[in-house]
């Protein structure tokens, strides 16, 4: 497995792989992998001849007050994991590498998808997602690339991204990983305290709850309201507890698949999770 710090780096690295017109895979992450990364990998591994990982914390998707500086750097340890996975490159750039040292007067921008949920409650934070992907996608020229689900809205902002600008790659989809405990695998869930750790599966558990609600009848709004009340009362801050259609419309009518999406503080640690619900017909 190679390291690579700068662009011409993975440039020459790369070379062979695209002139024996072998499959690249790419990962985007930043950094501080846990096993949802590391099935990201593997899934690559399966379709793609060189898997390439980035870690790279990205400036530009944090917004005021978040965890931009606070966010754990851990690329000796993110290198042992990704090694075992079946990495052949990682791309660590620093920030100067990704942005230069002149001031970026080009933004890309997606409406409508991030109009609301996390671009809601995060202005500005596809912003900078859709800026670093696209700028990663140029640089590593993948065949596939692969994201997780739990950051569902990240991946059809993403997936819109991909075709709206005629990108030739295949955008792959992989579902969430869980604890054992039901918890959604992240990065920022070493925040927890021991207690809200504990606690912090409530939002999986309510997500079933729910699915199984409305399967039973009970309406939308009355299973979404529940929601809200019984993470209040158990000492979460709610942000949004809401129902698409799985492509992020508003919902028409009950009886269509959606997705269900919560996301909710403990303490000072955002947590983000969904659960697309079927209804067989």
């Amino acid at each position: 497995m190679k390291t690579e710090t700068t662009i011409q780096g993975l440039t020459a690295s790369l070379a062979p792989t695209r002139s024996s017109k072998k499959l690249i895979g790419f990962v985007p992450t930043m950094g501080n992998l846990h096993e949802g990364h590391l099935t990201l990998v593997r899934e690559a591994k399966k379709l793609c001849d060189v898997v390439v990982v980035s870690i790279f914390v990205n400036p530009i998707q944090f917004g005021a007050g978040e965890d931009f500086d606070s966010y754990p750097r851990t690329l000796e340890q993110d290198s042992r994991l990704l090694a075992d996975a079946g990495c052949d490159i990682i791309f660590a750039p620093s920030v100067e590498q990704m942005y230069g040292t002149q001031p970026r007067l080009t933004n890309i921008s997606v409406s409508q998808i991030t109009d609301d949920l996390c671009g809601k409650s995060r202005p500005g934070h596809f912003d900078g997602v859709a800026v670093v992907v696209t700028k990663l996608f140029n640089i590593v020229q993948p065949d596939y690339a692969f994201f997780g689900q739990k950051d569902y809205q990240q991946l059809a902002v993403i997936r819109q991204l991909v075709q709206d600008l005629n990108m030739p790659l295949e955008v792959i989809g992989v579902p969430i990983i869980r604890a054992e405990d039901g918890l959604a695998l992240s990065s920022r869930n070493g925040y927890l305290t021991e207690q809200q750790r504990a606690l912090a599966p409530t939002i999986y558990q309510l997500l079933k709850q729910a699915e199984q609600q409305l399967h039973e009848g009970q309406t939308l709004t009355q299973v979404l309201e529940n929601i809200s009340a019984q993470l209040t009362q158990a000492g979460f801050v709610v942000d949004y507890v809401e129902a698409r259609q799985t492509n992020l419309q508003p919902i028409q009518q009950f009886d269509q698949n959606l997705v269900l999406f919560i996301a909710a503080k403990l303490g000072s640690t955002r947590l983000i999770d969904n659960l697309q619900i079927d209804f067989k017909t």
